[in-house]
This record gives structure tokens, sequence and C-alpha cells, in this order.
């Protein structure tokens, strides 16, 4: 394709992508903004044609914890840190439906999703599943990704991309997801300060570098040709940049933040690659006009490298679809 690519995508998790980090107490006006937050980014990417990919935890599309329960799968992870798994008595703690809880139910905002065809539903598996700690076997994801497919197509909805919680790529298990009908997936970025490991080998050195990145390019623009995404089936669609959310702490180097992102939207427009952008919706829970008028200068600047480069938004899916055409 003679052209440049924008990807955005939005990991759709609230609790149950940080609850083995923090509390309701300590995250939870983060997770109640989602519900806010969604309406608006809906509306946003519409006034600024934007398609992006909505990569939701299935445990979202329950109404009401007896459906939850009895739509869980058979295999379970068996963490050997057994914090990392929501069914160790977590599951029990949530409210029994998505009326009283909003920090575990989300179907009214699946259902506003849905009215927006341009935009597209993928999974972030059933139930934030960690692809490379220790105790979970490939069975017990491909129990959870036919979990993951069977809530989203009883609303309607086929499953054809994939995000690895927390970005634990894990190649082995890629045959499932080819399997169950999932083409494409996101991928991490080829610096070795994004490489995918276990939550216990992550160091404090490599998270200080990828905040520095996030302001000053250390890693270069992190932009993807068709032929390397292309390379892989499921399709690799790997992350540009990690949309980070506004600190009041570090709000003086916002210009280098938008910069960064700028910049490597531009590369990709006038070379013809893909940039990839992502972020948590539960990011933008607080600081909710400063983060979506940070996020209004990145669309404005796609809209003038659309009209100036023909670069062009798509949803994960569709770009897949059209690399694999392309091959064919």
């Amino acid at each position: 394709m003679n052209h440049g690519k924008f990807v955005v995508s939005l990991d759709f998790e609230l609790m149950w992508g940080v609850r083995d980090k923090k509390s309701i107490a300590q995250y939870g006006e983060n997770v109640r903004g989602v519900h806010k937050v969604i309406p608006q980014l809906l509306e946003l990417f519409r006034k600024y044609n934007i398609n992006g990919t909505f990569s939701t935890v299935g445990l979202l599309f329950f109404e009401n914890k007896e459906t939850l329960l009895a739509g869980l799968p058979i295999n379970k992870p068996q963490y050997i840190d057994d914090n990392l798994s929501p069914y160790n008595g977590y599951i029990n703690t949530i409210g029994t439906n998505s009326k009283d809880d909003l920090y575990h139910y989300a179907p009214n905002l699946i259902a506003e999703i849905q009215k927006f065809p341009e935009q597209e539903i993928g999974t972030h598996t059933f139930c934030h599943y960690y692809c490379l700690e220790e105790g979970q076997t490939i069975i017990d994801f491909k129990d959870d990704i036919k979990s993951a497919i069977e809530i989203a197509k009883k609303n309607n909805i086929k499953i054809t991309s994939l995000i690895f919680p927390r970005n634990q790529f894990n190649s082995e298990y890629l045959n499932v997801c080819v399997e169950f009908g999932i083409f494409c997936f996101r991928g991490n970025e080829k610096s070795w300060l994004y490489k995918a490991v276990k939550g216990a080998e992550e160091s404090i050195f490599r998270r200080a570098l990828r905040l520095l990145d996030v302001y000053i390019n250390i890693t270069g623009h992190n932009t993807y040709t068709d032929q390397y995404m292309a390379s892989l089936m499921p399709i690799n669609i790997p992350s540009s940049r990690f949309l980070r959310p506004y600190s009041s702490k570090i709000s003086f180097l916002d210009s280098f933040r938008l910069h960064r992102i700028k910049s490597g939207m531009t590369y990709a427009a006038k070379h013809n690659q893909t940039f990839h952008l992502w972020w948590h919706p539960h990011n933008f829970g607080i600081n909710q006009t400063k983060n979506f008028h940070f996020l209004e200068k990145i669309l404005t600047h796609y809209q003038l490298l659309s009209q100036k480069y023909n670069f062009k938004s798509y949803t994960m899916s569709d770009l897949a679809s059209s690399l694999i055409n392309g091959k064919n």
C-alpha cells in the first residue's frame, strides 16, 4: 500500500487489568472515569475520522455475577504467583451486577462502541491472561481465548484481533489465535527495552529508560513496513508509542512528549509505514480535560498528514486484512 497507516488501539480492561497491582481504593477514580472516557473517545474519533481497536477483556461483557461465573473457562491459569489470577478469591469480591459495580462490568460501554461501526472490538483475552508467567499453559490459554470468543459472539461481535495483556507476547501461542480466527495481534517494539518479559524479570532500569523514551528519541520512531508486519501469521501490527497520560509533576515536559509522537507519525506518513499508538481508557480516567486536549493535538496532526501525505487510519483487523490481500 503506497501510503502511511495510523493505528490506534486501546486496552479496555477496567479493574481486571490492574487488580494485581492496585486496589479500588488506590485506582478506583481512574476506572470509574472510563464510563465517561469511552463515549467521549468515540465522538472524538468520529470527528477526526479515526478507526480504533478497542481490545476488550471478556469478563467486561457480562451483565451480572451469576452469568459471569457461569461463563468462566474450564481450565484456568495456575500461576505460581496466586495474586496474578482473578480466580483465586478476587472474583468472589466483585459486585452483583453492572449497575452496582462500575469496576468490573461494562456491557453498556461495549454496546456503545457497537453503535460506531467504524470502530473494532477485539480481545484482550478473557481474564487479562498473562502469557509468560510461570504456571499457566497453552491449554489454559486456549480455553481462555475460547471463552473470550464465545462471550463476544453472544453479543454479535466477531473477534479477529488480540492484544496480549502486559504486552507479554508469546509466539508459542500464535497458532491458538489462528485456530480461533484471530488473524492479527499487537506485537512489541523492536528495541530490547520493550522485549516481552515476565513481571518478575522487569527491571527498574528498563522502566526508567522507557520513561525517558517517551520524551527523547532513544529507540527510534518504531514505525513498520508492510513487509515486516506481514512476515508473521497472525499479522503482527506492533506498537510504536504508548500514550502516557497527563501528570502534573512532569507536565513541563509535555511539549517533548507531543513532539515524540508527532515526529513518529510524520515519519510513517512520509515513508508509507505504520505508526501504532496505544493506551488504556483508564489512563484518561482522571485529568480528563488535559488528556483529551493532548489527544486532540495528536488527531489534528493526523488530519494534516492525511491531507498532505494520504496518511490513513485503520483498525488492526482492517489493516491486517489489507496486508493479507496484498500478499495474495
